[in-house]
């Protein structure tokens, strides 16, 4: 009987073969659906080994949409956003699973902590569930650091490094530390400033109003601040002393994207830059003293021109006087090494393979 159906037993067999083989392919590929404060962005990653934040990024695509604005108006998400963001996640979910055929679990949907302030987010989480059979997650606002420790420091890592990201209002981050019986703990950082919040603070010491978009004088003034700025950030690393012990910083936020884009003016492939406190001043010394070289450049260089259509000149400046300070006041600096997590946009992402992964102990 066998032999009479051998052919066909053989096919079942490669058939079967097949399918497994493709299937255990795919499970190393992930994707990522963000709905931003002012974006929708799409990520597809391959990942050869989350331990060391080994990874290839297969696909990325992104589409401006200002939620932020729209909830901080009403308390609520407009009908036009709901439909738009349905319509848009439905393609691209569509998209990914035809193109990369990947397991449906390794597929998320996720929310900026801002919709969790849209009194009628519960429609859109609702519409998209029925039309995709997928869960929509809102990211927890206080578990915002502890994401970007877990997506933006490579697991392997995670006891030795410390992490800080420059962001428009603040600047957070943290560590974690190792306690007994193989537990670990989340230690957030914090500083009041940001980008934004640092330009607002200098602008308002400029007395003299005619002189408020005076690049000239509003350098003066940041000079000035620049001593308030230390103080905090001296503080913050006094208050953790166990940062002395950790050997790697790593560093995430459009302050230091915008550095690394504009000082280093290559197409780095790495997904940690290696960067140093000197590089920082001398980008400085640029910033404020021959700014022509950076809108010259932009002419030509798309991601110059992006940073450029980001921020203007004053907070650039804000956001580098924040690196700096973070940098000086470190303890034993020069033994340590510093990198950029240059692919910001895929941390959370990471973050929520590390979690599911059995090799990585995220139990903190």
């Amino acid at each position: 009987m066998i032999k009479k159906n051998k052919p066909q037993v053989l096919f079942f067999i490669l058939f079967n073969l097949f399918f497994t083989l493709n299937s255990f392919a795919q499970k190393s590929i992930y994707a990522g659906i963000e709905i931003g404060r002012r974006a929708i962005k799409v990520s597809v990653i391959d990942v050869s080994n989350i331990k060391k934040a080994d990874y290839k990024i297969l696909s990325f695509w992104t589409e401006r949409i200002p939620f932020a604005d729209h909830i901080g108006a009403n308390g609520q998400l407009t009908p036009e956003d709901i439909s738009k963001t349905s319509i848009t996640v439905v393609d691209q979910l569509k998209k990914i699973r035809t193109d990369y055929k990947m397991l449906d679990e390794n597929i998320f949907i996720v929310a900026a902590p801002v919709f969790a302030s849209a009194t009628n987010v519960d429609v859109l989480k609702n519409k998209i569930a029925t039309l995709t059979n997928k869960e929509l997650e809102i990211l927890d606002v206080n578990e915002e650091a502890k994401t970007l420790v877990k997506g933006a420091i490579p697991p392997v890592d995670y006891a030795n490094a410390f992490l800080l990201d420059i962001g428009a209002q603040t600047t957070k981050g943290g560590y974690i530390d190792e306690l007994k019986d193989n537990k670990l703990e989340f230690i957030p950082l914090e500083l009041s400033f940001g980008t934004m919040t640092l330009t607002d603070a200098v602008e308002k010491t400029v007395v003299n109003k005619s002189q408020a978009n005076d690049m000239s004088a509003y350098q003066e003034k940041s000079f000035d601040y620049n001593t308030i700025l230390r103080k905090k950030t001296q503080e913050l690393f006094a208050a953790n002393p166990l940062l002395m012990k950790k050997d790697k910083l790593y560093l995430s936020g459009g302050a230091v994207w915008a550095f690394s884009t504009l000082y280093y003016d290559e197409n780095v492939k790495d997904h940690y830059i290696p960067l140093t406190l000197q590089d920082a001043v001398d980008y400085d010394a640029i910033l404020k003293n021959n700014f022509g070289k950076f809108t010259n450049l932009a002419k030509t260089n798309k991601e110059v021109a992006r940073v450029l259509n980001t921020y203007d000149q004053k907070y650039l400046i804000s956001a580098n006087n924040i690196l700096i300070a973070c940098l000086e006041s470190i303890p034993n600096l020069a033994t340590k090494k510093v990198y950029f997590v240059k692919e910001g946009q895929v941390t959370w992402l990471i973050s929520y393979i590390a979690e599911r992964s059995k090799k990585i102990n995220t139990n903190f």
